[in-house]
């Protein structure tokens, strides 16, 4: 347990550059695990989730190796050619590798056992499960599809066509890389548009995908099986969802002006910047460009006065894992956010909708939840904070809510903030080199 304290902070200034891409992180290792040749990755982001991802590509026979300058070096396997590992992958506090692990090994011809820690542990992969079953894959789980869990992978497998019942990148891109190994076109068509570093990647690495847009808004993304992936350079940009807590920290806190680096602008992960920028915050896009088929730029972020707006249900997939930070940045404003679709969230590292809400009532926050919307009430002034959070194993609430007690009147207790390693190393003394104020 790693207590922490956060502290109303006069004002925060300076440059910096956030972690590398989780999403982008895990695929390039995996992508680079299954191509054929050398691929080289920079810019990795070397948190606990990522690294379990590295080594389960070591256990499947592939060749992991970071090198002294922090490049990555992978040799790859080719499509099929994983080799049965002989303990258990352990994918400690990653829903995003388990469920894209479960996609390419459904379709290798052995039995893979995995696990994770305490709370992977806890959340369901039922829905990952029943498309992959489509293909001829067998599990065998807890109750509710829960791990650990053993994966009988097929060596017969079917393309199919499967239509999500919610849009989810996971979900996707499970039956996208279950269908690399299978004959004939596998198809996913999702409700709105989610994440698409997958399609992104896979046609980096050589495959062929061809993405539609349907007359309701969402996506048809077919992939063509069993193509031969050449091994690719990868360099990550930084994460979007890491970006989010340095910059909603500037927008609220008086005086700041921080300017963030090379942050991932991939459309279908901006939502959050798209609401913050909707609320008055001062966000400037500069230096923009394009690395390894992804938006990149740097942003300049200054403290601004927000005021409430309607986040509709159909931005939620390119902003899901940001709405901790936006009810804390709504906590600030003046009037009424009002936030639909959420359903996602109680299905991640912990039913993150209710322990927001538990977390804002903590600290003083009007705020109001439903299965699947949040409304959160402020007069604009400095909320009151003097919570007590408990983070439950999140990352992303240890993190949103030190952002909290940076503008709040009191300070913001953490139970535990060890969980950040999982995705933000070094994020505390990042915080305090911009002149914020956590013990």
């Amino acid at each position: 347990m790693k207590t922490v304290a956060s502290h109303q902070t006069e004002n925060l200034a300076g440059t910096i550059r956030v972690p590398g891409d989780k999403s982008i992180s895990h695929r390039s290792l995996m992508f680079g695990a299954m191509a054929a040749g050398q691929t080289k990755v920079t810019g990795l982001l070397e948190g606990e989730d990522v690294l379990c991802t590295a080594a389960a590509m070591q256990s499947l026979g592939a060749q992991v190796e970071r090198q002294d300058d922090g490049t990555w070096v992978i040799q790859g396997r080719g499509v099929g050619g994983f080799s049965e590992p002989t303990g258990v992958l352990d994918m400690g506090n990653s829903g995003t590798a388990a469920r894209l692990l479960m996609g390419v090994l459904a379709t290798q011809s052995f039995t893979t056992f995995m696990t994770g820690d305490a709370s992977l542990c806890s959340r369901p992969m039922e829905r990952v499960m029943k498309p992959l079953r489509l293909i001829g894959v067998n599990f065998v789980s807890r109750e509710n599809g829960r791990m650990p869990i053993a994966i009988q992978g097929t060596d017969s497998p079917m393309p199919i066509s499967y239509e999500l019942p919610v849009a989810s990148a996971q979900v996707k891109s499970a039956v996208l890389l279950a269908g690399l190994n299978a004959p004939g076109k596998t198809t996913v068509i999702e409700p709105n548009p989610s994440r698409d570093h997958t399609e992104k990647m896979l046609q980096h690495f050589g495959a062929e995908v061809e993405v539609e847009e349907t007359d309701k808004g969402g996506r048809v993304i077919t992939l063509t099986g069993q193509p031969e992936l050449v091994a690719r350079d990868v360099v990550v940009p930084t994460d979007p969802s890491s970006a989010a807590f340095p910059v909603v920290a500037a927008l609220i806190t008086p005086g700041s002006k921080v300017t963030v680096e090379a942050v991932g602008m991939n459309p279908l992960r901006t939502g959050l910047f798209t609401t913050l920028k909707e609320m008055g915050g001062k966000i400037t896009e500069v230096n923009t460009r394009i690395e390894a088929g992804e938006e990149v730029a740097d942003l300049v972020v200054e403290y601004s006065e927000l005021t409430g707006v309607t986040v509709p249900a159909s931005r939620a997939p390119s902003m899901i894992d940001e709405y901790p930070v936006l009810a804390v940045a709504a906590s600030f404003a003046k009037g009424t956010t009002h936030m639909e679709g959420l359903e996602e969230l109680r299905v991640k590292e912990s039913d993150r909708l209710a322990v927001v809400v538990e977390s804002l009532k903590a600290c003083g926050v009007d705020v109001e939840e439903g299965e699947d919307f949040m409304i959160v009430k402020a007069d604009g002034q400095p909320a009151l904070g003097g919570g007590e959070i408990k983070s439950r194993l999140d990352h992303r609430i240890a993190m949103s809510f030190i952002v909290f007690g940076l503008a709040s009147q009191k300070p913001v207790t953490i139970d535990d903030a060890s969980p950040i390693d999982t995705s933000f190393p070094g994020f505390i003394d990042l915080m305090n080199g911009l002149g914020a104020k956590i013990s």
